[in-house]
């Protein structure tokens, strides 16, 4: 459903989607002749939790690196907001700084501190002078001092990445990317190796920015009851094809997606990974 407003004062119409990513018939292909992703199709609702679930090397990681810019399929089309994710677009590039990614290695610099990690979120606010000599105003840093309190890590601004616990440094994973203001937060296996009650705050951290500021969240996981614990949708990637769409209402799972998956081979899905 789109909603269309018009400016009485200008030609120009202000359109916004209720989809604001959508994938029309993609593969990707990492050398141009195996294809990582086959023939997906997946629409995202603006300010929703959802999850992507597979066993490693189905091609999990690759569709958030289309959703981020840092691949272009090679057939079929990804939308972000209207816009196509392609580094040489420049409409994109504007936009970059709207999504928060979170790379399973976690990308933070491990020799400086905790606050610091955070702050680098802020870098596309900062003229080139400022990010330059990593100059931030007081008003920014504020800002990180407060994010850092939301994810529970008030009081270890000035501890240094590699003293932290695994869950710690997800944390600050998560502050740096909320740092960014983001419309959408991509994460890839922000939780794995994490013992179960961690994995939960996590999760609990993300859902409730989520809540707060409209977030669009999009994860990557391995745990498929988790994942129907907290996303709205799940999508479930098999040898790089979508092969199910899942959500729960109630306490029924419902198959959005007719495939030839059946009942009892959803079940065990999510029975193996509650037994873990």
């Amino acid at each position: 459903m789109k909603q269309i407003q018009m400016r009485k004062s200008s030609t120009t119409s202000l359109i916004s989607t209720k989809k604001i990513i959508q994938m029309n018939n993609v593969w990707a292909s990492y050398d141009s002749k195996n294809f990582v992703l086959e023939g997906i199709n997946l629409s995202i609702d603006r300010g929703t939790n959802y999850a992507i679930i597979g066993q490693s090397g189905s091609g999990k990681s690759t569709l958030l690196k289309l959703m981020n810019g840092m691949m272009i399929p090679s057939k079929g089309t990804i939308k972000i907001d209207y816009v196509s994710p392609d580094m040489n677009n420049k409409k994109f590039k504007n936009m970059m700084h709207t999504i928060g990614y979170i790379p399973q290695s976690l990308g933070l610099v491990k020799n400086i501190s905790v606050l610091e990690n955070t702050l680098l979120g802020a870098l596309p606010r900062l003229s080139k002078i400022q990010s330059l000599f990593k100059k931030f105003p007081e008003h920014e840093i504020k800002e990180a001092k407060r994010i850092l309190n939301l994810v529970g890590l008030s009081g270890k601004e000035d501890r240094k990445i590699y003293m932290l616990s695994g869950g710690e440094k997800r944390r600050v994973a998560i502050a740096r990317a909320l740092m960014q203001k983001p419309t959408i937060l991509l994460a890839d296996e922000i939780v794995s190796e994490l013992d179960n009650v961690t994995a939960h705050e996590i999760m609990d951290l993300i859902t409730d920015a989520q809540k707060r500021t409209n977030l669009t969240a999009i994860m990557v996981h391995h745990d498929m009851k988790l994942a129907l614990e907290y996303a709205n949708r799940v999508a479930v990637i098999k040898k790089g094809q979508k092969i199910l769409e899942l959500g729960v209402e109630g306490e029924t799972i419902v198959d959005f997606q007719t495939g030839d998956v059946t009942t009892e081979e959803i079940m065990e899905m999510y029975d193996a990974n509650s037994k873990k």
